[in-house]
């Protein structure tokens, strides 16, 4: 099943590459993307484990990453689609090829078991993106993707000295070096704590960059702000995500050496941190593909404050994974319908969305209320349980201060939106081309569905999935 789900989209990459019609192209996506939550469906449902050498397994933890991936690429590949056939002036045969090869490393991170193949398979991600920034091939996008390679690579360098240290740490004690996951936490106890701390912060700071926490998250806004909405999607809701289990592996090792409460210190710092960076560059923001970007830098630092604070907190911290993933797919995939309809994404030229792309206008204003923490949305469920987990740990400077960033977070972005979704339509936007379809408002309203769907009822599979991944996060070898 490993080997379906990695190679199947490669397969279909190389598919795309060779296919001569720039018309039937794009098609590929939404086929790769159901044959792939099909499988994934099906992995989820046989468990997909492995033996504890094994190289490839899927655990809980990369089980909840891998749904989360291939529901979100799922709904992004059919705007690709749409997105694609509105832009038929441009060569997409790169953009498709490398969009499948991004599916195929993001499930190859979610199956690694082996800390060294997890690295390869981020940096193997990293190199896939950069094309999809550069896809409209100006000035703005070249400037966003060398920075993001640039700051991507060095991220992705202190990763790998940070892995380089944690084997370190095992051969400092006389053992044998070995990334195998679970042979590192059956090891764990024996770690040197001097390297095992050093090799945490490396690899806190070079996957840190990778999740767009401050103050590594420089890349963000350039690459979302240039980047099409979908892949704006599938950075904030995919790559991140990875990136977080990547985390969340590194975590579990230092928890079974007995070493949590120094990584929770780092963590929580740096949860808070990203939180403050980011409301405060969101008030005032007139680009709203960058304050999206900027949210995005919110809510990772939301994720890490809750694996800082530990158990009572866990729970809430992977279902807000799923929720923040599903409702920037539908923030960013509304923005790009309205940034088509104006051709532009500053205030100052974009206004009236609920008349010109009314859809997405009110989808628009509905991601925004749901990424925000507001009832009855998927968000306020997971952001409510962080709090809970902050309050009951004896965090309440630490939980005061969340509830502070959230609140400036709100208003910030609430001026933006209002900006881009009220007012009068200025005449040159009439003028464009673009039209609502469809085929680019109907994932958006399915994703925005979930969202509200999770808020109000959460289903028995998925909770046992969120369970399981506290459970497992949680045991000790």
């Amino acid at each position: 099943m490993a080997f379906a789900l990695i190679l199947l989209p490669l397969l279909m990459a190389a598919l795309a590459a060779a296919v001569p019609s720039g018309r039937m192209r794009p098609w590929l996506l939404p086929a790769t993307g159901t044959a792939h939550l099909a499988l994934t469906i099906t992995a989820l449902a046989s468990g997909g484990t492995a033996s504890p050498a094994a190289w490839l397994a899927l655990d809980p933890l990369g089980k909840l990453i891998l749904a989360i991936v291939s529901t979100l690429f799922f709904f992004c590949s059919f705007s690709a689609a749409a997105y694609l056939r509105y832009r038929s002036e441009r060569p997409n045969r790169v953009f498709c090829a490398c969009l499948l090869a991004f599916l195929s490393a993001m499930t190859l991170v979610t199956w690694s078991h082996h800390l060294g193949l997890m690295w390869v398979a981020i940096e193997g991600a990293t190199l896939a993106t950069a094309p999809l920034i550069f896809f409209n091939h100006t000035q703005r996008s070249i400037e966003a993707t060398w920075k993001y390679l640039l700051v991507g690579s060095v991220g992705i360098a202190l990763a790998l000295l940070g892995t380089f240290f944690l084997a370190y740490a095992s051969l400092h004690t006389g053992m044998k070096a070995d990334l195998t996951l679970e042979t590192m936490l059956a090891h764990a106890p024996q770690l040197s704590k001097p390297w095992l701390h050093a090799a945490f912060v490396l690899l806190l700071v070079g996957y840190g960059t990778k999740m767009g926490l401050a103050p590594m998250h420089s890349w963000k806004p350039d690459a979302y702000g240039e980047a099409p909405g979908l892949v704006g999607a599938l950075f904030a809701g995919g790559i991140t995500s990875c990136a977080f289990l990547a985390l969340l592996r590194i975590y579990h090792i230092c928890s079974a050496a007995g070493e949590s409460a120094f990584a929770a210190r780092l963590l929580t710092a740096m949860g808070l941190f990203s939180m403050a960076v980011a409301s405060l560059f969101m008030v005032g923001q007139r680009d709203f593909k960058r304050m999206l970007a900027y949210s995005s830098v919110e809510h990772m630092g939301i994720l890490a404050l809750g694996l800082g604070l530990g158990a009572p907190a866990l729970f809430g911290t992977f279902f807000h994974a799923v929720a923040n993933a599903l409702t920037k797919g539908v923030l960013f995939l509304a923005a790009g319908n309205i940034h088509r309809a104006y051709a532009d994404k500053t205030t100052d030229r974009v206004s009236g969305a609920l008349r010109r792309v009314p859809f997405s206008g009110a989808l628009f204003i509905a991601g925004f209320l749901a990424v925000t923490g507001s009832p009855p949305f998927a968000p306020f469920i997971g952001m409510f349980a962080i709090l809970n987990g902050a309050l009951e740990t004896g965090h309440h400077a630490a939980g005061g201060l969340y509830l502070a960033l959230l609140l400036v977070a709100f208003i910030g972005m609430g001026g933006t939106v209002l900006k881009v979704v009220q007012g009068r339509v200025p005449d040159e936007a009439r003028k464009t081309a673009y039209r609502e379809s469809v085929l680019s408002v109907a994932p958006v309203l399915c994703l925005m569905a979930l969202v509200l769907l999770l808020g109000v009822w959460i289903p028995a599979p998925l909770t046992t999935l969120l369970r399981d991944a506290v459970l497992f996060l949680e045991s000790q070898p």
